[in-house]
């Protein structure tokens, strides 16, 4: 693999960039994910000894700022190169520039933070356009990668653009956070040994963001981790909430309100209920809100299985519902409030949530746990219409080879024990659900927990197939 440092994972993401250094053609590769994601990381270690220019834009910055961020960068390549009085002239610079190489191999520009770059009355996208189509276009020994954190600027301005970059793009990476087995690989890479429930532990803190992760320290346990970077006056998890907002979304408050609204309700909200809770004004500003959320990888939309066909919006960013749950409006403390807030009725009630958050997001894992991967399916989840008590399935597999998994998802710290009460919940879950739907297929109640299931006469009654955290860990 190209580059020095070692990529964890990504390796789709890595086949589809190396392909584009043999293709015969200009290629155009549209690269968005969150901020902290590794966007930087991967296209500078992957194309290392291919990039020929690389600039990043500014958060905020003006067109001055940005065009002097280019210039200092270009200099580096030109020595006496002149400062581009506007992008038009600066793309011409690089034009020549490239002009002059007398290598045939393919060669990579890298515009990292490129909706920074589109600064107001800056004419960046139009500059660019032409840069592309006029010039870049051409040359079958060009690739121009642009990276942006604000996915919902690259999808509507870049890979959906009606104007000069329509239909331009020829690759687009969606880069998202880490799965379980690929933040364990991160993790023993830098020495960090810790066992698989403690990885599961800090997976529901800081998510799969590798910049996150690479900042746990070898010999700390979890509970210092959590105390060092969330609880500490100078924790770096302590103020990054406001600060992802901030530089993802011009108009964060609306951002902010809707997962805060998310995040007091378990199960989710439909359209209608985000905008009771959130206040926002209905129509475009909602719409687009919820959009952007949703292609940042913040919040995720689930269709109910055969019920009302409102979607139920779920906040599922690990570290935006620790930080309102737990880390805005505490006092820092340097130790002990992770071991003092573990293993309370809240702690609990916030742990087996995450843990069915983590399990829907690990779904194919779950599949192939289940040795069902090759057969067609449908996911979702189903609450019963009109049900006095509630019934609700966070997470179904209806399969083509007629059975429906009902899955059960439990955190625990120990074998989990399935009681006569929970036992007798269980079969009234299934009966309401082949009731209400009618459906003539087997269901099949299948358990994912930490530990498994303690053995006894009530779990042999309802369990029918059974995966403990290891399948999630799982390498796909």
């Amino acid at each position: 693999m190209e580059g020095t440092n070692p990529i964890i994972g990504r390796k789709e993401e890595c086949d589809l960039l190396l392909s584009a250094l043999r293709t015969p053609r200009p290629e155009l590769i549209a690269v968005f994910g969150r901020r902290r994601i590794g966007k930087t990381f991967l296209i500078r270690n992957l194309y290392k000894e291919h990039v020929l220019m690389e600039w990043s834009g500014i958060h905020r910055g003006t067109l001055g700022d940005q065009l002097k961020a280019f210039h200092e960068a270009f200099k580096k390549k030109r020595k006496n190169a002149p400062l581009p009085t506007d992008w038009m002239d600066a793309f011409a610079l690089l034009a020549k520039h490239i002009s002059e190489q007398r290598s045939r191999k393919k060669k990579v520009i890298f515009i990292d933070e490129f909706p920074w770059l589109d600064s107001r009355r800056s004419r960046f996208l139009s500059a660019f356009s032409h840069f592309w189509n006029s010039f870049a276009s051409t040359r079958n020994d060009l690739v121009v990668v642009i990276c942006g954190s604000a996915a919902s600027y690259m999808i509507d301005n870049v890979i959906n653009d009606k104007g000069g970059l329509h239909n331009r793009i020829t690759q687009r990476i969606h880069l998202r956070p880490f799965d379980l087995h690929e933040t364990e690989l991160l993790l023993r890479q830098n020495k960090v040994k810790l066992t698989r429930y403690d990885i599961l532990q800090l997976y529901m803190a800081m998510g799969g963001v590798p910049y996150y992760l690479q900042m746990v320290e070898p010999g700390e346990s979890v509970a210092q981790a959590i105390d060092r970077l969330c609880f500490d006056r100078n924790g770096f998890l302590r103020g990054e909430f406001n600060n992802v907002f901030a530089s993802l979304f011009d108009q964060s408050q609306n951002h902010d309100a809707i997962v805060r609204a998310l995040s007091k309700v378990r199960k989710g909200l439909t359209r209608t209920q985000v905008l009771a809770k959130s206040k926002l004004a209905s129509g475009g500003t909602l719409t687009r809100t919820l959009n952007e959320l949703e292609q940042s990888g913040f919040i995720e939309h689930y269709s109910p299985y055969k019920g009302s066909k409102d979607p139920l919006y779920r906040l599922t960013d690990e570290y935006a519902l620790f930080y309102l749950k737990y880390i805005e409006g505490t006092r820092p403390a340097k130790r002990g409030v992770w071991a003092k807030l573990n293993g309370t009725p809240t702690h609990k009630a916030w742990a087996g949530f995450t843990f069915e958050t983590i399990c829907m997001k690990h779904v194919d894992h779950i599949k192939e746990g289940l040795k069902i991967s090759g057969i067609r399916s449908v996911e979702g989840s189903w609450t019963g219409k009109g049900s006095v008590d509630g019934t609700q399935v966070d997470l179904l597999i209806d399969r083509d080879d007629n059975v429906i998994n009902l899955c059960e998802m439990k955190f625990s710290s120990t074998p989990f024990t399935i009681d006569k009460k929970y036992a007798a919940e269980l079969a009234k879950k299934v009966h309401a659900f082949t009731s209400a739907t009618r459906t003539r297929k087997s269901v099949f109640v299948t358990f994912i927990t930490t530990y498994g299931t303690e053995r006894n006469a009530y779990r042999d009654q309802v369990i029918q197939n059974e995966l403990t955290m290891d399948a999630l860990f799982a390498e796909l």
